[in-house]
């Protein structure tokens, strides 16, 4: 028996969030009741500020508060390299810890005929035109090395190959300090396969 549907429909709003079952969003709920409601104002308030104000970079596709995201507007970046990936986290990630300096491209998502998501709804050919510019030097494609995301990089390398551009591929295999007893056998064979000389 509910308490009172308020709660309840709380709880069902926090279930939204990935990862988030029915025990953790009754939990976070009474919290937030119970222990902090000064931090649900606020994070209703943020939350709703950012659903409104927050929308797509005009040239990658992440995720900004202005027609060009902060990495598109920087003049220092190198326009010669563009890295794709799946998620706007992919981009925070890449860049917080490796020091590429180029532009991305965000697809949101891969491909998944099954789903119905074709090259278009993931802005193939915003893509396109940004490679048909003629600036781009490199395609670094970063997708997830998952079925999905080997397909969707294969489609991307052809846009590449077609004008003449360099596209390279994320390396993925043994993870530092792993043991190969461990590894599971696709992700050895494709360490295997991409071996490099040293």
């Amino acid at each position: 028996m509910s308490l009172s549907p308020l709660i309840d429909q709380l709880i069902e709003a926090l279930r939204v969030l990935p990862g988030v079952g029915p025990k953790s969003a009754q939990r976070m709920a009474f919290y937030l009741l119970e222990r902090h409601r000064d931090g649900a104002r606020n994070l209703s308030s943020i939350l709703l500020s950012a659903v409104e104000n927050i929308g797509h970079c005009q040239k990658c596709r992440t995720l900004t508060e202005d027609d060009l995201c902060s990495i598109c507007a920087n003049p220092g970046r190198d326009v010669s390299s563009i890295c794709i990936v799946e998620t706007p986290s992919d981009v925070m990630m890449i860049d917080k810890v490796t020091g590429y300096k180029g532009r991305y491209f965000v697809l949101m998502g891969h491909l998944s005929p099954l789903d119905g998501i074709g090259p278009d709804e993931l802005g193939l050919d915003k893509l396109a035109l940004r490679l048909n510019e003629g600036d781009i030097q490199e395609l670094i494609i970063a997708t997830n090395p998952t079925v999905e995301g080997e397909a969707t990089a294969h489609y991307i390398s052809e846009m590449g190959k077609k004008r003449d551009i360099r596209t390279t591929r994320l390396a993925h295999g043994i993870p530092l300090g792993g043991e190969l007893e461990f590894v599971d056998g696709g992700t050895l064979s494709h360490a295997f396969s991409d071996r490099r000389d040293i």
